[in-house]
């Protein structure tokens, strides 16, 4: 049962980035971006009364500061979808997410397992591997459209990861909610400072819903998964989510993989693994 539930969750993650990424592709990145917050929040604070629990303050600011992780991370993950291929920018982004707490508990006195710098380091040549676009005959390969914005990504992921482990089980489910409602402003705020707007104007905006809605399935299938059998088990295979929408992409959207950046992509993905089981 926990590998069914965590499989879920990597699956509606999957599905929740692929909906949010050619959405954006089809109308306009904030929008979109916005309106995948709001479903997100409306559906955690639906499950935040069905999750008993006594957060303190304490609770709710390491809340707020993960809703920045996550607006930001949302914001330029379906950025770089827009611009870029998925099959770049979510690998990227998923390694960025992992590698950040590690980064920050060696930083503040942890010492990682030895599982976990391995993972570190093949996060490197994987992420190199992944950013490099085929060129012409003649001339030198450029970088993948969207790599930043990837890494942008990753590093908001990792924020929100960060902080959201600091709320205890017993806080509930309402530091949550508050996190994907202050995500909100966030992507608001990162909208207006690019040149963007984050007010839904047309019809397709509002596919960020269903983007939302499936985010807000992966949390309560991770939260099963873990209630139900092992934290590694479960963490390990919700962290498998970019192969979903990397998978959906190359069957959808008929993106290519290239030879270097198939290599790529699998170092990414054990590089999660390992981050994970670490």
């Amino acid at each position: 049962m926990t590998v069914l539930l965590a499989l879920g969750a990597a699956i509606a993650y999957g599905l929740s980035d692929f909906i949010g990424g050619v959405a954006s592709r089809r109308t306009s990145v904030w929008p979109v971006a916005f309106t995948a917050c709001l479903g997100a929040a409306l559906g955690t604070v639906v499950l935040a009364f069905f999750v008993p629990g006594d957060p303190t303050a304490t609770d709710y600011a390491w809340g707020l500061l993960a809703g920045v992780g996550s607006g930001v991370g949302t914001a330029f993950l379906y950025r770089g979808f827009a611009r870029g291929r998925m099959g770049v920018v979510a690998p990227v982004s998923a390694v960025g997410a992992a590698l950040l707490p590690a980064a920050l508990g060696v930083a503040t006195g942890e010492r990682p397992t030895m599982l976990v710098w391995v993972g570190m380091l093949l996060a490197l040549p994987g992420i190199w591997l992944v950013s490099r676009e085929p060129a012409p005959p003649g001339a030198p390969a450029g970088m993948a459209e969207g790599l930043l914005d990837g890494v942008l990504a990753g590093l908001g992921f990792g924020l929100l990861f960060v902080a959201i482990g600091q709320v205890p089980e017993e806080a509930g489910f309402w530091p949550v909610a508050l996190a994907q409602a202050s995500s909100l402003v966030a992507v608001a705020v990162a909208a207006w400072l690019l040149g963007g707007n984050a007010v839904p104007r047309h019809r397709g905006d509002w596919w960020g819903l269903a983007a939302g809605g499936f985010a807000t399935l992966a949390v309560a299938g991770f939260l099963l998964a873990r209630q139900a059998g092992l934290l590694s088990v479960s963490a390990v295979l919700t962290s498998l989510y970019p192969a979903a929408t990397v998978l959906l992409a190359t069957v959808l959207l008929h993106e290519r993989l290239h030879r270097g950046q198939s290599v790529g992509l699998l170092l990414c993905g054990v590089s999660v693994v390992c981050v994970a089981l670490g």
